[in-house]
């Protein structure tokens, strides 16, 4: 059964491509659409890779369908991440990287160490 997609809801999404121009988002096995630039938001938008990544999954709003049946977007006012980007996978804390650095050696032979030995079994 083909899901139907309706004007002004919001719904989850795969970025597929990032263009000058625009975000394309796949909706399903059969549906897709692009954000045009436009619809990022209110100010200049400079650089689309600051709002999204390749393969992220984030909530658009349907807004329309374009000629060429594919769906225009929108995250214009709607909170699109679905896990939120702090700049920073790894948080920095009191003692700032001294454990990372601290342990980094140890961690770094281990995983030798590891392939090593699956070299050798195999």
């Amino acid at each position: 059964m083909a899901k139907e997609y309706k004007e002004g809801s919001i719904v989850l999404g795969t970025v597929t491509g990032i263009k000058d121009y625009g975000i394309f988002v796949k909706l399903d096995n059969n549906h897709s659409g692009l954000i045009h630039i436009s619809e990022i938001g209110n100010h200049y938008i400079e650089d689309l890779n600051k709002y999204v990544t390749l393969n992220e999954l984030i909530r658009v709003r349907i807004v329309g369908k374009s000629s060429d049946n594919m769906f225009k977007l929108s995250i214009k006012n709607v909170d699109y991440r679905i896990t939120k980007r702090n700049g920073s996978r790894i948080k920095e804390t009191e003692n700032g990287f001294k454990n990372l650095a601290l342990h980094l050696d140890y961690w770094v032979r281990k995983e030798l160490e590891k392939k090593k030995s699956e070299k050798i079994c195999k």
